[in-house]
């Protein structure tokens, strides 16, 4: 985890972007560490109102690719128990589970009482690189857009809380960040061919958006549309949007303490023998 010296001798990368092109000013830095904290502090009381109260919470993100997705999660994320945010981010399907029900290799990862789920890109895979890459037929997709929204209430009647997040990136800045990852080579990994095809195919997939939103924004689980052409924006509105959604209060704690040490038996604790690792820096 990156501690607040460290990220503020960060170089600017992709996901800092230029001020041309953006509707508004880009966020500096300074600002947006601040709100960012600001928000993290609560992301932990968040954190203890769910272990206490015993609540389940799925949070689905979704969106374009290079909207900014995994930058939003791991700023919702860094700063909290890995045992209470778990994130999901499943792998294409083996050939078992694509003869599964379209839900149940998520299902597997649902929270238990006390825990909050991240998805990565979801279920709704199936209204999305499915449909457009012809992964699915016609009928499979049809029965999604008619199913999707029945089984989201079983969830919701059952009590969990599900919140879904649409990230929507422009085509201009999207082409931006694209190119900038093609001779990053910190963020080449992030560039599949699937990515670069689905940039070929930015109008088949934005009438796949509408067709998916249209289907499935119901009351019991609407989704929630995030502007995310300006990164740290987003992230911010993103994350104080999530808590606001969520009914919790601050779990007062008590006091610590450390205790003190046992006295030693004159034992000498300093380590001087195995593999120590060689000090380069």
């Amino acid at each position: 985890m990156m501690d607040d010296a460290t990220r503020a001798q960060e170089p600017e990368t992709d996901d800092e972007a230029t001020d041309e092109g953006l509707a508004q000013p880009k966020l500096k830095r300074k600002a947006y560490e601040r709100e960012l904290r600001a928000l993290q502090v609560q992301l932990c009381h968040l954190q203890d109102w769910v272990r206490k109260s015993g609540a389940r919470i799925v949070v689905v993100f979704e969106g374009r690719d290079a909207a900014g997705k995994g930058g939003t999660i791991k700023a919702l994320t860094e700063r909290v128990s890995p045992r209470v945010f778990r994130v999901a981010a499943l792998p294409a399907p083996s050939d078992r589970q694509k003869t599964q029900m379209f839900i149940q290799r998520y299902i597997e990862h649902f929270p238990a009482a006390g825990e909050i789920v991240i998805f990565d890109r979801s279920w709704y895979n199936r209204a999305g690189v499915e449909r457009v890459m012809g992964f699915c037929s016609d009928a499979e997709y049809r029965r999604f857009l008619d199913l999707c929204p029945r089984i989201e209430r079983f969830i919701v009647g059952g009590g969990t809380q599900l919140i879904k997040f649409w990230l929507e990136v422009g085509r201009k800045e999207q082409k931006r960040r694209f190119l900038a990852r093609i001779d990053d080579p910190l963020r080449q990994w992030k560039l599949s061919p699937m990515d670069l095809e689905s940039y070929s195919r930015w109008y088949d997939y934005s009438i796949a958006r509408d067709e998916m939103l249209a289907a499935t924004d119901i009351d019991e689980a609407p989704w929630h549309i995030v502007r995310s052409d300006e990164k740290r924006r987003a992230r911010l509105n993103c994350i104080a949007h999530l808590l606001s959604l969520i009914p919790y209060g601050e779990v007062k704690r008590e006091a610590v303490v450390l205790p003190k040490r046992l006295k030693d038996k004159a034992y000498d604790d300093t380590l001087t023998k195995g593999h120590f690792v060689p000090e380069l820096h």
